[in-house]
C-alpha cells in the first residue's frame, strides 16, 4: 500500500530535484565523458589504440575473407538500415519533427534548445573531424560509403546528441518511472547499437566509436545543464507549462 506525498513534500523535493540533482548529474557526465574522450584523443595521435582496434575490427570479419563482416547476409544488410539512424539526413528529420512538435505543444523556448543543441553538435564534430584528420580504416573493406574523416565518428556523437537529448526530454513529459526509463533506455540503446555498426562495417575504427559517444554524451550533457539553468530562471518552460 502506497501512502499519498503530501502535495508540499512532492513540491520541495520536484524543485530539489530540478535545481540540484539534475545539475549535478549532467555536469557529473560532462566532466567524465570530456575527460575520456580527451585521454582517448591523446592515445590515438600517438598510435597507441592502433593494435586493439584492428583486433576488434579483425574480430567482427571472417577470417577466411576480412572483406566479409561475421553473419549471414541479413545481419549486414540491418546494420546498413542502423547505421542510417545516425546519419545526418535521418537525425535532421527527427530533429525537426520534435521542433515542430515542441512549437505545436506551445514550449517556444525548447524547441529552440533542441535547434541549439542538434546544430552547435553537428559544426563540433565537423571541426573535430577537421583538427585530428584520421583517416578511415584500411583494414578491410567499406560495406557502405563515407567522405568524411574517421576521428571521431559523426554517427556516434550525432546519434547520443540527438537521441539522448530527445530522451531526456521525454523523460520530463511523462511522470511515471517505467516510462521515464523506457525513454532513456530507448535513447541510449539507439546510440550504442548506430555507434557498433560503424565498426561492424568497417567504417570506423572502434576508437572512433568510443570517441564520438564520449563527446556526443558530453556535449548533451553540457546543453542540458544549461536547459536547466534557464528553465529555473524561468527562460525555458517547465513540463506542462506552455508560453
Amino acid at each position: 500500500m502506497h501512502l499519498p506525498v503530501p502535495s508540499t513534500a512532492r513540491t520541495l523535493w520536484l524543485r530539489f530535484r530540478l535545481n540540484e540533482v539534475g545539475p549535478l548529474l549532467s555536469l557529473l557526465a560532462l566532466a567524465v565523458c570530456a575527460w575520456v574522450f580527451i585521454e582517448l584523443a591523446d592515445y590515438v595521435t600517438e598510435g597507441q589504440t592502433h593494435e586493439w582496434d584492428q583486433a576488434i575490427m579483425l574480430a567482427l570479419r571472417n577470417p577466411q575473407n576480412p572483406a566479409d563482416p561475421l553473419g549471414p547476409g541479413w545481419l549486414e544488410e540491418a546494420a546498413r538500415d542502423i547505421t542510417a539512424l545516425g546519419g545526418t539526413t535521418i537525425l535532421l528529420l527527427v530533429t525537426f519533427a520534435a521542433i515542430v512538435y515542441l512549437l505545436m505543444a506551445g514550449k517556444k523556448a525548447a524547441a529552440v534548445l533542441v535547434f541549439v543543441t542538434v546544430d552547435g553538435g553537428l559544426l563540433l564534430s565537423n571541426g573535430l573531424k577537421m583538427l585530428f584528420d584520421r583517416p578511415r580504416p584500411d583494414l578491410v573493406a567499406h560495406a557502405v560509403r563515407v567522405y568524411t574523416a574517421s576521428f571521431p565518428s559523426g554517427h556516434a556523437m550525432l546519434s547520443a546528441v540527438v537521441y539522448l537529448t530527445l530522451g531526456a526530454l521525454l523523460t520530463r513529459i511523462v511522470k511515471r518511472r517505467r516510462i521515464k526509463v523506457f525513454f532513456m533506455g530507448l535513447a541510449i540503446f539507439l546510440t550504442l547499437m548506430v555507434g557498433s555498426s560503424r565498426v561492424y562495417l568497417g567504417v570506423h575504427w572502434p576508437s572512433d566509436v568510443l570517441a564520438g559517444w564520449c563527446v556526443g554524451a558530453a556535449w548533451a550533457s553540457l546543453c542540458w545543464f544549461i536547459a536547466l539553468q534557464l528553465q529555473r530562471g524561468g527562460q525555458v518552460e517547465r513540463p506542462g507549462e506552455h508560453s
